[in-house]
């Protein structure tokens, strides 16, 4: 019989080379995790930014005061209003009247067709807030 090298087909490898191949595939999984936690993080950063304290007041009132009939008809209405999703990325109004703030307001206070009048429910600060939470989007 031949001696230990003469019966394996392998070379003989150090044992510290596996110890060394080892710690290299764990820094290689250690990378790896790293950097798809880094793009995890950073596609975060494209994400729609933080409303200001105005926009955020804005949201609280159409959440409460328009959101009912504007997004989840939760009043079961037959004729379901206008989704206000972004209202201002375009010319005009689903009425054909100048997407302005203007107008907004105006409708908003003076009610139109179904939609009741909200004149004396909304200060200007109010207004100010949900046109601006408006501009947002409705993010």
């Amino acid at each position: 019989m031949g001696t230990h090298s003469e019966r394996s087909s392998s070379p003989s490898v150090p044992r510290e080379n596996f110890a060394a191949s080892g710690s290299a595939r764990l820094l290689h999984t250690s990378c790896a995790a790293v950097c798809l936690a880094a793009v995890i993080a950073l596609s975060g950063c494209h994400g729609k930014p933080a409303l200001t304290q105005q926009e955020a007041e804005g949201k609280h009132l159409y959440d409460v005061r328009c959101a009912h009939c504007h997004q989840d008809n939760d009043l079961n209405l037959k004729k379901v209003p206008p989704d206000l999703h972004g209202v201002f990325t375009r010319t005009t109004l689903p009425s054909g009247a100048p997407a302005s703030d203007a107008e907004v307001a105006r409708v908003v206070l003076a009610g139109k067709g179904m939609m009741p009048s909200f004149a004396g429910r909304f200060t200007d600060e109010q207004m100010a807030a949900l046109l601006a939470y408006l501009h947002t989007g409705l993010r």
